[in-house]
């Protein structure tokens, strides 16, 4: 095995219970000794009880799962910790049935918990843009309108009639940013390029419209025309945006069989997560302990998943 890579039977070994992953979660989270959710105090912390911290400034009583997406769940927190190295390792992500019989806990409560580290690995806004060669194209999911019951059919054409699309973009040898777009005219697709990329960078894309006039002020593009059968003219292609495409799908199709529009884009922050944090370069703890810095603030409810 290599020397980067923790084993699930290790895993086991070094947080067998409760105590042994909230002690690793605490290092991770407060490496400077426990901190106030509510007012960021590390000063009049008095320790209480299992687990449970006293903040003496602001009267409020806490634990590492406060304020995080770990609050008010009722797994034991070992049982989170496997289920986030289950996600960072696994290529092509874990189904809930899957985590559910991996962990020992229901399907329901695995799915949920699935969509709660999804809801962590969501990009903030105002994280660093994309910088050098920016790849950018689209990509769309949902059933074959053939494939569809007729009185779901929309009858108003094929190809991406019906489904949902994402935008994708990706730095030659770096970043993955990818969302799902409400819809594909040129004003939203570029207010995201605007809002992702550095001015100054160079884009690659496909023929599409939206993309046209991208070369000028701001940025230098080119692109290649896939109608017409290119796909690479020297340099220029979007070959490594579309083979974060060729995982993302077959993990959809292979793994999770089907994602609504209402859910995907949480899948897609999924896999965009694994592609920029879950090198397999890295070592495994490197990998989790990127995804437990992210889930400080992403608290997200049943109620919110479900509405």
């Amino acid at each position: 095995m290599s020397r980067s890579t923790i084993s699930t039977f290790k895993l086991f070994e070094m947080f067998p219970d409760e105590t042994t992953a909230r002690e690793y979660l605490e290092g991770r989270l407060w490496p400077n000794g426990p901190k106030c959710p509510s007012c960021a105090s590390t000063e009049r912390i008095t320790t209480r009880k299992g687990g449970f911290y006293r903040c003496n400034a602001c009267q409020l009583d806490f634990t590492v799962r406060t304020g995080t997406i770990f609050g008010r769940s009722h797994i034991p927190l070992h049982k989170w910790v496997h289920a986030m190295y289950l996600l960072v390792t696994a290529r092509k992500g874990i189904s809930s049935l899957q985590l559910a019989k991996q962990i020992g806990i229901s399907q329901h409560a695995a799915w949920f918990m699935l969509q709660r580290l999804r809801e962590a690995c969501s990009s903030p806004d105002n994280i660093d843009k994309l910088k050098g060669v920016i790849e950018i194209d689209e990509a769309f999911f949902g059933g074959k309108e053939k494939n569809k019951h007729a009185r779901k059919k929309l009858n108003a054409g094929r190809g991406s009639v019906g489904k949902t699309a994402v935008l994708g973009m990706r730095e030659r040898g770096g970043r993955t940013r990818a969302k799902v777009i409400a819809d594909r005219t040129l004003h939203t697709i570029q207010q995201e390029i605007h809002k992702q990329v550095e001015v100054g960078a160079t884009i690659y894309t496909d023929e599409g419209v939206a993309y046209a006039d991208l070369n000028g002020l701001f940025f230098r593009a080119a692109s290649v025309n896939h109608g017409a059968g290119e796909y690479a003219r020297g340099v220029v292609n979007t070959n490594s945006i579309e083979a974060v495409w060729a995982v993302l799908k077959r993990g959809i199709l292979g793994v999770y069989h089907s994602a609504s529009a209402k859910h995907l884009d949480r899948y897609v922050q999924e896999f965009a997560f694994r592609l920029n944090e879950g090198n397999v370069s890295r070592h495994t703890f490197e990998r989790l302990d990127s995804l437990i810095d992210a889930v400080v603030g992403k608290r997200i409810t049943y109620k919110q998943v479900t509405a």
